[in-house]
């Protein structure tokens, strides 16, 4: 008996792709695409499961979507807005016979592009990118934007039909627009990744196949930008970081720390192509805020052991990082460097400093690093309460088990 097909495993596999090309074919009407990519998934599951998987299950898709578009434009008599070739007579209709990536690869960056225009709001971009091109179900975006189903839904169509009425270009932007638009990008790629790295903190585990499509999309911006540091610096960031996803959790699904991780289950290769989108970062200017990340996650994956990180490095990394990004989290993880490097009293100083900064009252990870500082300082007593005050404030099960744990040995 020959094994049940995973429908939605191929599905989530196939219809980032598929829904880019019939965007693109659509003269970027998202909300059209949208529509007939569900269908032809609908279309897929009664007759794949009927006569098994097709040889070319991304082209077998994108001809039932594509043909099914072709029957709402006629039916809906909009034909005459869209050019005289996009409707072919109906004996045209034949099955995909290529579905080429480099094609596919480009009909994607251009929609990532379109949903990251910065005439959509910022949180919206990162929700279309998250649907539309990385293809996360509604229910995942919900839950990692914290917001309801259905309101992400109304957000989701009213930005597809903002696309549409504004006409925004399903294009990768000409060569004089790409450094412009090039930071608003890097930032949903980023957050894309991010969001599957977070799905641990609740419990539910590393969602790799968005950190995976995270690194994909990161590696098409840099091929299309060889000359934009930034472009590289992400790459960079993201392939070391997530060269450590194999470690990050224990036998249980657990969190476990940087210090315990075993870092033989680090990703050598992953940490290999890191190294060198680095070295193409540094050797392109100006040096932002993910190139500085990237030194410091090399600078964590040189180290053999915990012991031997050179925080001295790291905490420098840091200052840099705080001169681009002076925000209140990047001072934090510059106090813990320093309390690493110079003595946790150093450290502790700062912290003292940061506990007056109003953005940080009831953050954990504040109320963590004191207590880590001040078990290696030998104050047992106060580390213990400072131990419990991050357990009280984070907002994470998975979280408050990992520091009992940590805190309790």
């Amino acid at each position: 008996m020959s094994a049940p097909l995973d429908l939605d495993g191929i599905f989530r596999a196939e219809r980032p792709a598929v829904l880019a090309v019939i965007a693109r074919r659509l003269d970027g009407d998202l909300a059209l695409a949208e529509d007939v990519v569900q269908e032809a998934l609908l279309a897929a599951t009664v007759e794949w499961g009927r006569r098994g998987l097709p040889d070319a299950p991304g082209a077998w898709l994108t001809t039932v979507a594509w043909n099914r578009a072709l029957d709402r434009l006629r039916r809906e008599r909009t034909a005459r807005i869209h050019a005289p070739s996009l409707l072919p007579p109906r004996e045209s209709y034949e099955l995909e016979t290529t579905f080429e990536r480099p094609a596919v690869e480009d009909d994607q960056l251009a929609m990532l592009f379109a949903c990251c225009h910065p005439a959509l709001a910022a949180r919206t971009r990162l929700a279309l990118t998250l649907r539309s091109v990385a293809g996360l179900t509604v229910a995942e975006i919900a839950r990692l934007l914290l917001v309801s189903e259905a309101a992400l839904e109304r957000s989701l169509v009213r930005a597809r039909r903002k696309i549409r009425d504004a006409r925004i270009p399903f294009r990768v932007p000409p060569d004089e627009l790409l450094p412009e638009r090039l930071a608003g990008v890097l930032r949903v790629v980023y957050l894309l990744f991010t969001a599957g790295h977070d799905s641990a903190r609740d419990a539910s585990g590393i969602r790799a196949d968005a950190c995976e499509e995270a690194i994909r999309l990161a590696r098409l911006v840099a091929r299309l930008m060889p000359d934009m540091a930034e472009a590289h610096g992400l790459l960079a960031l993201l392939l070391l970081t997530d060269a450590r996803r194999p470690a990050r959790l224990d036998a249980d699904g657990e969190l476990v720390s940087l210090e315990r991780q075993d870092r033989g289950r680090w990703d050598a290769e992953q940490i290999a192509a890191g190294d060198a989108a680095l070295a193409t970062a540094l050797r392109l200017r100006p040096h932002g805020a993910y190139t500085v990340q990237a030194a410091i996650a090399a600078t964590h994956a040189r180290a053999a052991r915990f012991e031997q990180t050179d925080w001295g490095e790291i905490a420098a990394l840091y200052g840099r990082l705080h001169e681009l990004e002076p925000t209140p989290v990047v001072a934090l993880n510059r106090a813990v460097a320093i309390g690493m490097a110079d003595g946790p009293g150093a450290g502790l100083a700062l912290l003292d400093e940061l506990a007056a900064d109003a953005r940080l009252d009831g953050f954990a990870a504040l109320h963590a690093a004191r207590a880590e500082l001040l078990l290696r300082a030998g104050e047992r007593e106060a580390a213990a309460t400072a131990a419990a005050a991050a357990i009280a404030a984070s907002g994470s099960e998975a979280e408050r088990r990992a520091l009992a744990r940590r805190f309790d040995a």
